[in-house]
C-alpha cells in the first residue's frame, strides 16, 4: 500500500523530562514504517532541529521543521497571577526559509520576552511572524479545542476566523484519536475511568466541532497523532519521564498521566487510516502539507561577523602585516627557516580565507591582554607560529617542535579551533568586550544538555517507582564510574561490573528499575549553559539560532547546542556560527592576581611571556612534591611522581601533563627512569631519535604516531590524520586497512616485516589516548607559570590562591596548612586590617616578615553591603574602640547578624574578648550605634559624650566576664569560616600517629582499587548520625581531615556501637580502613579506630614508611635513632615502591610522639 500519512505533531526528547523520543530512532522507525516524510514540534523550544535536519536528510527522509508553540490571549509579556493564567497550543511548521526564520523569531520572543511558567507569544506577535508558517490547530489544549470542549462553539469559529484571516489556505484544524474508550474497563481507580470518560466525551466534542468549522468555514481538517514516544511498549518510560519532571510517583493518581491511554507512539501509516476511515481526507491532507514544506538550512559555510579595516585593506593584507610585525618583536633573529615555515602557515591561511578569523581571535586576545587578563591557548592551536606572531598564543611552538599540520591544513575540512583558558573572575569582561564590539544582537553563549546518566537514571527510576532512596542508591552505586568523555552506560556496567550483574540476575526489584532506566538513559534532562562557547553572528543571531535566557535568566544562550552550531565538532554539518571556546580557569585568576599583588608589594612588574624558562628554584619546588596550587600538577600521583622524576624543564612538565591520565600512565615509571638514567634511553628505531630525543625514546604525544606513521611508514600528513582516527575510532575494517598500509609503508622504507608489525602493535593502543603535544605544551607551560610564581612570590602567590578559593572551605582549609608548612602564617580577621580579600601585611614572626590576613568575604554572614560600609567608615582612620566602631557603621548594614560574626571569629579582638563584646553587643549598640537618621550636629555631640561614657564603663568591667574555653572558640570559628585559625595545627594534633600510616589523605585517590585497606590518621570535622531503617541501628557518616586533604567515612553500625564515644568532633584519630572508589570521590569504610590512648596501650607491629628515594645516609640516621630509642615497640619498615615490601626490625623501641618527630625530619626533610 503506497504511503499517503505523514505524521506533523511529534516530541523528541527536546520535549524535556515529556518526549521519550531520540531523534534517531525516530526516523528509523519512519523508515521501517515507509513514511518519506516527518515532522518535529517539541514544546516551547527548537533544541533539536539541526539534529533532526541532518539525520533525516542522510536517510532521504524529508524534515518538516516546527514546533509546539505557547500562546496567550494577553499581552505576552503580562505576567498575572497564577491561576489567572491560560496558555494554548499551536502547532506550527515552516513552509520555506521564511517560516524557518519565523519559528526562530517567534521561540526567541516567547523565551526572551513571554516567559511565565511556559515561553509565550501573543496573537499580535503570532501575526507578525506568520508568513511562510503552516498552522494547526493543535491538541485539545488548543485553543479551538478548549472552546469545544467547553461547549463554546462560538468562541470556537471566532478563533478559527482570526486563524484563517492570518494563515489563509495554510491553516488546518487538527483532529486526533487517542481511543480513551478502549481502556476504560482495564483501569481500577474510579477517579481514573472519570479521567478516561472525560477524556473519551472531550475527544468526541472537539472531532464534531472540528467537521462543523470544516464545513462552515471551508478550513481543511488534517489528522495527527501526538506522539511522545516510538512504540506502544515505550509507554512505561514516557510516563517515568513525566513522573521525574514533576516530582510524582507511577503510583500517584492526582497527575499528568499518559499511561492510561497508551496510544501516544508512532502509529503506522495503516493504523491511521483506519483510525479516520470515516474522514480519510484528514490523513491525506497530512501529506499534502508535507509536500508544501521545503526548508533547506545552510549547514556547510562558515559565516564571519564583520571585522573593520582601514580603507584599501583586506583581511589577507591585514592579517599579512600584522603577523611580520609581530613576529619581529617575538622572535630574533629571524632565520630563513623561520620565514619559510611563516609563510607556509600564512599561505595555507589564506587559501582557506580563513583571514577574518585570526583577525577577530588575535583581537580578543590583544585586548585581554592590554586589560591585564591572563589567558591561554588550548589544543593544536600551539603548533601556529603565525598565532603566536599575532599574540593569539603564548608559547613559540619552533621551541617544542610543534607542528602546524596538527591546527591545520589544506585538506582539513573543518575550519581551525582556537581555544582559551581565561581567568575566571574576568570571563565577563570578555564576553562584555564581545558582545560590545559585534552587538548585543549578534552574541550569545550556547547551550548544553544535561543527560539522564546511568547512575541518576536508576536513582530517578527507583524513586518514581516507588522505592526507597536506598535501594536506588545501593544499585547506582554497583556501576562503575565513566572516564571522562566516555560515561558509563547500564549496558556496559552489566558487563563489567559482577556485582551489578548479579543484582540484575536474583533481585526482581534491581532488575525491573534497571531495564526501566535503560529506557530513559541518555535523554536530555535539562538545558544549561556551556562551559565556555559563545557565538557571534554576521547579523542578527536569530537568523541562524533562535535564543533564550538560560535557566538564571540572566545569559542569552542559544537553543542550537555546539553540534549543530560549530563546523568543528561537525565539519559540513552545522549551523557555521563562528565560535568561541573561553573556558574560565580558577588557576588563571590566581595568576592574574599574584602578578597584581606582587606589582602593589614588590613594585615589580611580572611578564609571564618573559620570565626565565629554567629557573632552579621553580623545579628545586616541584621536585620536593611542594605542588599545592600549582595547575595541573598538585594531585597525590602526580606530585609523587615529580619527586622521583625530578623535572628541569618544560619538556619534562609537557610529558607528565600527557602521561598523567589512563592508559599512558603505565609510562611513567619508564619515563623516570630513563630520565635518571641516560644509559636506559633507546630507541625503537634509529631514525625515531629525531622526534622522540626529548622524552627519552619514549612515545609520549599523538604527534609520536603521526611522525612515525609519516617518517618510518611514509605516509603524508593528510593520511596520517586519517591512520589516527581510524586507529583511536577503533573500526575494525579501517583498522586492518591500515595495518596493512602501515606495515608495507614501513618495509619499503628498510624495516623488516617483524618489526613493523611489533612497531604497529607499540603505536596502535596509544592512538587512542595519546595526548596532542600542542596541548601538553600551553599545558605545561601553565604549569609552569604557577610553579614560578610560588616558588618565587611564595606569599604573594598564597593570598592570591586564598582569595580565589575563599568561598570553597575545604579548598581554604588545605591551602591555609600549606601556608603554615610555607612558614606563611595565616592572621585571623581583623577590624582594623582585614579588607575584602586576603591581604598581605607585615609581620615580623613570618616568612620574609610579611603575612596574610584573612579577608572579611570569607566570614560567613558578612556580605558586600556589611563589607563597603564598615570600609567606608574606616576610611576617617581606624575604629579605637568597639564603640567607637558601632558609632561609625550604618545599623542596618552592619546588623546584629554581621556583628557576631564579626566577634565569634576574633574580628574584633584587640576591643575586648569575644564572650565580653557579645554580652555587651546589644547594651553598647543601643547607646551609641549609628542609624541612618542621626546626622544632626547636636545628635552628634550628644552620641560622642554616651560614647566617652560607654568606653569608661566598658574598661571597668571588661576583665569581669570570663572568655570562651578554647574549645568553644575553635568551634565558633568553625561555624562561621570553615575551619579554626586557633586550633592546633591539624599536623601537630596527628603527629602521634604518622608513623603508623600508610597514607595521606591526597594520597587516595579514585584509582584506588575497590576494598583496599589504609591506614590514616585525621581529625575529626564534622559527623552525621543517623538511624537505619532495616535495622534501627545508629551509623554515621564522618568528614576527616588531614593537613592535605579531607574525605567522607562511613561508619557502619556495627563499628559505631562499639566506638560511639570516640567520635567527637576535633578530635585525632588513626583509622583503618576499606577504599570505596565507586563514587567520583573516594570514601572510606570504616574497619578499625585507634586514639593516642589506645595506641600507648598496645603493642602491635609500628609501621615506618620509607619513601621512595631515600638515601642511604638517611637509613642510617635512622637505624642510629630508633636503636638509641630502645624499648618494647615491634617495628617494620615498609619500602615504597610499585610492590611495597616489609623488613621488620630484630630490636623493639620505645615509642613517643617526640621520637615520631624526628623520625619524619630525617625522612621527610
Amino acid at each position: 500500500m503506497s504511503n499517503n500519512f505523514c505524521h506533523l505533531h511529534v516530541h523528541t526528547e527536546y520535549s524535556l523530562l515529556d518526549g521519550l523520543s531520540r531523534i534517531s530512532e525516530i526516523i528509523l522507525k519512519v523508515k521501517e514504517l515507509g513514511m518519506d516524510s516527518i515532522a518535529v514540534t517539541d514544546h516551547g523550544a527548537m533544541y533539536g532541529v539541526i539534529e533532526f535536519y541532518k539525520k533525516c536528510k542522510r536517510e532521504n527522509i524529508k524534515p518538516i521543521i516546527g514546533i509546539e508553540l505557547y500562546t496567550t490571549n494577553l499581552d505576552y509579556k503580562q505576567k498575572p497571577e497564577k491561576g489567572r493564567v491560560k496558555n494554548h497550543h499551536l502547532i506550527l511548521l515552516a513552509k520555506d526559509n521564511q517560516g524557518y526564520r519565523n519559528l526562530m523569531n517567534l521561540t526567541s520572543i516567547a523565551h526572551l520576552e513571554g516567559y511565565y511558567y511556559r515561553p509565550r507569544v501573543d496573537k499580535e506577535t503570532l501575526k507578525k511572524y506568520s508568513q511562510g508558517l503552516i498552522c494547526t490547530s493543535a491538541c485539545p489544549q488548543g485553543e479551538v479545542s478548549s472552546a469545544l470542549i467547553e461547549n463554546d462553539y462560538k468562541k470556537a469559529k471566532e478563533v478559527a476566523e482570526w486563524f484563517v484571516n492570518v494563515f489563509g489556505k495554510d491553516y488546518y484544524l487538527e483532529v486526533q484519536r487517542h481511543e480513551a474508550e478502549k481502556f476504560i474497563e482495564s483501569v481500577e481507580s474510579e477517579q481514573l475511568k472519570e479521567d478516561l470518560l472525560n477524556q473519551k466525551e472531550n475527544e468526541k466534542n472537539i472531532f464534531n466541532g472540528i467537521k462543523k468549522l470544516s464545513r462552515e468555514l471551508g478550513i481543511p481538517i488534517v489528522a495527527t497523532n501526538d506522539v511522545h514516544y516510538i512504540n506502544k511498549n515505550d509507554a512505561l518510560a514516557q510516563d517515568a519521564l513525566v513522573c521525574i519532571a514533576t516530582g510524582k510517583k507511577v503510583t500517584d493518581i492526582k497527575r499528568l498521566r499518559f499511561i492510561d491511554v497508551p496510544t501516544f507512539y508512532l502509529r503506522s501509516t495503516e493504523e491511521m487510516n483506519d483510525l479516520f476511515s470515516d474522514l480519510p481526507e484528514a490523513t491525506e491532507n497530512s501529506l499534502k502539507i508535507s509536500r508544501k514544506c521545503e526548508v533547506e538550512i545552510i549547514l556547510d559555510k562558515w559565516f564571519f561577523p564583520e571585522y573593520k579595516l582601514d580603507k584599501g585593506k583586506s583581511p589577507d593584507s591585514e592579517m599579512e602585516d600584522r603577523i611580520w610585525i609581530g613576529l619581529k618583536e617575538k622572535i630574533k633573529p629571524i632565520t630563513k627557516e623561520i620565514k619559510q615555515r611563516l609563510k607556509y602557515e600564512i599561505d595555507i591561511i589564506q587559501k582557506k580565507k580563513y583571514s577574518t578569523y585570526f583577525l577577530i581571535v588575535s583581537d580578543m586576545a590583544r585586548w585581554a591582554f592590554e586589560q591585564g587578563i591572563v589567558t591561554n591557548t588550548r589544543g593544536s592551536a600551539a603548533g601556529s607560529l603565525a598565532s603566536y606572531a599575532l599574540g593569539i598564543i603564548n608559547i613559540n611552538p619552533l621551541d617544542y617542535d610543534l607542528p602546524f599540520e596538527r591546527f591545520l591544513t589544506p585538506w582539513r575540512p573543518s575550519p581551525p579551533d582556537i581555544d582559551f583558558d581565561i581567568a575566571d573572575d574576568r570571563r565577563e569582561e570578555i564576553i562584555d568586550y564581545i558582545t560590545n564590539k559585534y552587538g548585543k544582537d549578534r552574541v550569545a553563549q550556547i547551550c548544553t544538555f544535561g543527560r539522564m546518566l546511568a547512575r541518576g537514571s536508576v536513582r530517578d527510576i527507583a524513586r518514581v517507582l516507588g522505592y526507597a532512596y536506598s535501594i536506588g542508591d545501593r544499585i547506582s552505586k554497583n556501576i562503575p564510574m565513566g572516564s571522562q568523555g566516555f560515561p558509563m552506560n547500564i549496558e556496559r556496567a552489566l558487563e563489567v561490573s559482577s556485582e551489578l550483574k548479579e543484582l540484575y540476575k536474583n533481585d526482581a526489584d534491581a532488575k525491573k528499575i534497571l531495564d526501566l532506566a535503560k529506557q530513559v538513559e541518555g535523554n536530555a534532562r535539562h538545558v544549561s549553559v556551556h562551559a565556555a562557547g559563545l557565538v557571534i553572528a554576521p547579523d542578527m543571531i536569530i537568523n541562524f539560532t533562535p535564543i533564550q535566557l538560560d535557566p538564571e535568566g540572566k545569559k542569552i544562550i542559544t537553543q542550537y547546542d555546539m553540534d549543530a552550531l560549530d563546523p568543528n565538532v561537525s565539519p559540513n554539518e552545522a549551523v557555521g556560527l563562528l565560535k568561541f571556546d573561553l573556558l574560565g580557569l580558577r588557576n588563571l585568576s590566581i595568576l592574574g592576581s599574584a602578578i597584581k599583588i606582587v606589582k602593589a608589594i614588590e613594585k615589580k612588574d611580572i611578564d609571564l611571556t618573559k620570565i626565565p624558562l629554567d629557573d632552579k628554584k621553580t623545579f628545586i619546588m616541584l621536585s620536593k612534591g611542594d605542588t599545592m596550587g600549582v595547575f595541573q600538577l598538585s594531585g597525590s600521583g602526580m606530585t609523587r611522581y615529580l619527586k622521583e622524576l625530578k623535572p628541569t624543564s618544560i619538556q619534562d612538565l609537557m610529558a607528565m601533563v600527557a602521561l598523567f591520565r589512563p592508559g599512558p600512565m603505565a609510562q611513567i615509571p619508564e619515563f623516570i627512569e630513563r630520565k635518571n638514567n641516560p644509559e636506559k634511553i633507546k630507541y625503537f628505531d634509529p631514525r625515531m631519535q629525531e622526534y622522540l630525543k626529548k622524552s627519552y625514546g619514549l612515545l609520549v604525544y599523538q604527534d609520536d604516531v603521526f611522525a612515525t606513521a609519516i617518517k618510518i611508514a611514509g605516509y603524508t600528513w593528510e593520511e596520517a590524520d586519517k591512520f589516527r582516527k581510524a586507529v583511536g575510532k577503533k573500526i575494525p575494517k579501517e583498522m586492518e586497512k591500515q595495518k596493512i598500509k602501515f606495515i608495507e609503508g614501513a618495509v619499503k622504507n628498510g624495516m623488516k616485516k617483524t618489526k613493523a608489525e611489533e612497531l604497529f602493535k607499540l603505536i596502535e593502543p596509544f592512538s587512542g589516548y595519546g595526548f596532542n603535544k600542542a596541548h601538553a605544551a600551553s599545558y605545561g607551560m601553565l604549569a609552569y607559570h604557577t610553579a614560578y610564581m610560588k616558588a618565587n612570590f611564595p606569599i604573594e602567590f598564597m593570598c592570591a590562591l586564598l582569595t580565589a578559593e575563599s568561598n570553597d572551605t575545604d579548598k581554604i582549609s588545605t591551602a591555609v596548612h600549606e601556608c603554615k608548612r610555607m612558614n606563611i602564617e595565616v592572621l585571623p580577621p581583623d577590624i582594623n586590617e582585614s579588607r575584602v580579600d586576603f591581604t598581605i601585611v607585615s609581620y615580623k614572626k613570618s616568612l620574609s616578615n610579611k603575612a596574610i590576613r584573612f579577608g572579611l568575604s570569607a566570614i560567613k554572614n558578612v556580605g558586600k553591603a556589611a563589607i563597603e560600609e564598615i570600609l567606608k567608615a574606616r576610611k576617617k582612620g581606624n575604629f579605637i574602640s568597639f564603640a567607637d566602631f558601632l558609632s561609625k557603621v550604618e545599623n542596618r548594614k552592619v546588623n546584629k547578624k554581621v556583628l557576631e560574626s564579626l566577634i565569634k571569629v576574633g574580628a574584633m579582638e584587640r576591643f575586648g574578648k569575644r564572650a565580653y563584646l557579645l554580652s555587651r553587643l546589644e547594651e553598647i549598640r543601643s547607646k551609641v550605634g549609628k542609624s541612618k537618621t542621626n546626622s544632626n550636629q547636636q545628635e552628634l555631640f550628644s552620641k560622642d559624650m554616651v560614647k566617652e561614657s560607654v568606653e569608661i564603663k566598658f574598661l571597668q568591667e571588661k576583665e569581669e566576664i570570663e572568655e570562651f574555653s578554647e574549645e568553644e572558640i575553635q568551634s565558633l570559628e568553625r561555624q562561621l569560616l570553615g575551619f579554626s585559625l586557633s586550633a592546633k595545627p591539624v599536623g601537630d594534633l596527628i603527629e602521634p600517629f604518622l608513623t603508623s600510616i600508610t597514607h595521606k589523605i591526597y594520597e587516595i585517590s579514585a584509582n584506588e582499587s575497590l576494598d583496599k585497606m589504609v591506614k590514616v590518621a585525621a581529625v575529626i570535622s564534622d559527623i552525621r548520625i543517623i538511624v537505619t531503617k532495616r535495622s534501627g541501628q545508629e551509623m554515621a557518616f564522618v568528614r576527616a581531615e588531614d593537613d592535605t586533604g579531607s574525605i567522607d567515612l562511613i561508619v557502619f553500625p556495627k563499628i559505631f556501637a562499639q566506638t560511639r564515644d570516640i567520635w567527637v568532633e576535633n578530635k585525632p584519630i588513626l583509622i583503618t580502613a576499606r577504599v570505596d572508589s565507586r563514587e567520583e570521590s573516594p570514601t572510606l569504610i570504616v574497619e578499625t579506630i585507634d586514639t593516642d590512648e589506645s595506641i600507648k596501650s598496645k603493642s602491635e607491629n609500628l609501621f615506618i614508611r620509607i619513601p621512595k628515594n631515600v638515601k642511604v645516609e638517611q637509613l642510617k640516621d635512622l637505624r642510629s635513632l630508633l636503636q638509641n630509642n630502645p624499648g618494647n615497640q615491634q617495628v617494620s619498615l615498609v619500602f615504597e615502591g610499585k610492590d611495597d615490601y616489609l623488613v621488620k626490625l630484630d630490636f623493639g623501641i620505645s615509642w613517643d610522639q617526640n621520637l615520631a618527630k624526628k623520625i619524619n625530619n630525617i625522612l621527610y626533610h
